[in-house]
């Protein structure tokens, strides 16, 4: 490794405070009449109903349209699709056949002062197009924002409907895929199609909208006007894909019953309460870490800082190739948890440079073992975090309600509410407070240790713990 030199601690520093200040306030320029943001920082961060509240909206078909189960189910597919795509991860969707009705709850936009619910529901805008791409290439228009260009294929009006199936494959062995079952209008299109592309290395991508759904490849040249869709499906996600692929073809389009507004479930004025909790709680937090570690404990402060504002840059979209999530009582709580953890991570390293120190070693070699001896203890109890944080957020392919169902009550009790978004919001907060603890609280912490032990005034062995040689 390339030797560390004084300038290190600057350089990091600086880093870390441009970073921190770029998180917090942003940045965006006037542009006509329009806002344009280049960072996102905290007032472009949605909070969640239980702080800020929200909107209670009910959708219907429109006219005397009677709706069955199947078509519901789409139509519901297409509002959670549209609320993911937007960011907008607590949410709550039910749908009721009986009454043909989809209820949607979902909080305001960030920086919202005036709670129009009519508003709020425009934002979910009308019913998902759907579209069948050449490839999956995507161009940016006049708002900045990425939208497919690939040549369409098909479009929702040229499928029948689609399925999932579990049945045996060529193998013999049995798989849940789609079905597709295309009109006239589709076998012949997809017939072309498919003759261009089979083999090739373009797949034909589904598209709700501006999102991306799939991107199956052509294996053969389809003219039967049936396609089935193969992958790395199970029984939630094969439906979930039939679901969003009938939504685009629905006879009926959907309109807005009522809608009204929701109180923050958390109470009026408690992000302030929390915050001014969070803040009290970072000064103790600091002059303990400082008055016990002295350098590495001052290091230590400047390293939270950098992973505290990481965390927010996750949630607010900072980083340009994620989009931002909502920010709930229990995100909140998953940034302080990863706090604490990044403290445990210091006051280990701050231990074993006292324990080296002590043990007779220079103070150069003494930083470098106590943060090698240090990192594993660090990597086992943050691993596992990595690993519930991913659960909750309901990757690996595992269905978020069975996760759902274990924590629901329990997060009732701790936050008052149970919805799936509460439980990733507490995911993401987690799992990037991880990720920017081994960023700042081990990496950044050491380069900056190392940096202030080459400096003679930093050389008192009293600095880091120790009894003067």
């Amino acid at each position: 490794m390339k030797k560390i030199g004084k300038s290190t601690f600057f350089i990091v520093v600086v880093l870390i405070a441009l970073f921190s200040f770029s998180s917090i306030a942003g940045l965006d320029y006037m542009y006509g009449d329009n806002v344009k943001t280049i960072i996102k920082g905290v007032n472009d961060i949605r909070l969640g109903i239980d702080i800020k509240g929200g909107v209670d909206v009910t959708f219907a078909p429109s006219g005397d349209y009677d709706a069955d189960e199947k078509q519901l189910d789409s139509a519901t597919e297409v509002v959670k699709t549209r609320l993911t795509s937007l960011g907008i991860n607590d949410n709550e969707v039910y749908s009721d056949a009986k009454s043909d009705r989809i209820i949607v709850r979902f909080p305001w936009q960030a920086g919202e002062s005036d709670f129009d619910p009519e508003a709020a529901v425009k934002e979910l805008g009308e019913m998902a197009s759907l579209t069948f791409r050449k490839g999956t290439d995507t161009t940016t228009d006049e708002n900045g924002e990425e939208i497919p260009s690939g040549e369409i294929v098909i479009e929702g009006a040229d499928i029948s409907s689609a399925a999932s199936e579990y049945l045996p494959n060529d193998s013999g062995e049995y798989e849940h895929r789609v079905r597709l079952d295309l009109n006239e209008s589709g076998t012949s299109k997809f017939a072309a199609a498919t003759a261009e592309l089979a083999g090739s290395d373009t797949p034909i991508s589904i598209w709700m909208d501006n999102t991306m759904i799939s991107a199956p490849s052509v294996n053969s040249v389809i003219t039967d006007g049936t396609a089935i869709i193969t992958g790395n499906f199970n029984e939630e996600s094969a439906k979930k894909l039939a679901d969003q692929i009938n939504s685009g073809a629905l006879p009926f389009k959907m309109e807005t019953k009522s809608f009204k507004t929701i109180s923050p479930t958390m109470g009026e004025g408690s992000l302030d309460a929390i915050l001014l909790a969070a803040l009290i709680s970072f000064i103790f937090i600091a002059i303990y870490m400082v008055f016990l570690y002295r350098l590495p404990g001052f290091v230590a402060v400047v390293a939270l800082i950098g992973q505290i504002t990481g965390s927010i840059a996750v949630v607010s979209g900072w980083f340009g190739f994620m989009n931002g999530s909502t920010l709930t009582i229990p995100g909140i709580a998953g940034i302080i948890l990863s706090v604490g953890m990044g403290v445990d991570a210091n006051i280990i390293t701050g231990e074993r440079i006292k324990e080296e120190i002590r043990s007779g070693k220079s103070l150069d070699s003494a930083i470098r073992v106590a943060y090698k001896r240090a990192f594993s203890a660090i990597l086992d109890g943050n691993v596992t975090n990595v690993i519930i944080a991913v659960i909750l957020m309901g990757a690996f392919g595992v269905p978020s309600s069975f996760f759902s169902k274990i924590l629901n009550k329990t997060i009732f009790f701790a936050f008052g509410a149970t919805t799936e978004g509460v439980v990733y919001s507490f995911g993401i907060t987690l799992l990037a407070g991880v990720i920017f603890n081994f960023i700042m609280g081990v990496f950044a912490s050491r380069l900056m240790v190392t940096s202030l032990s080459k400096f003679d005034c930093f050389k008192n062995r009293k600095l880091y713990g120790g009894v003067e040689k």
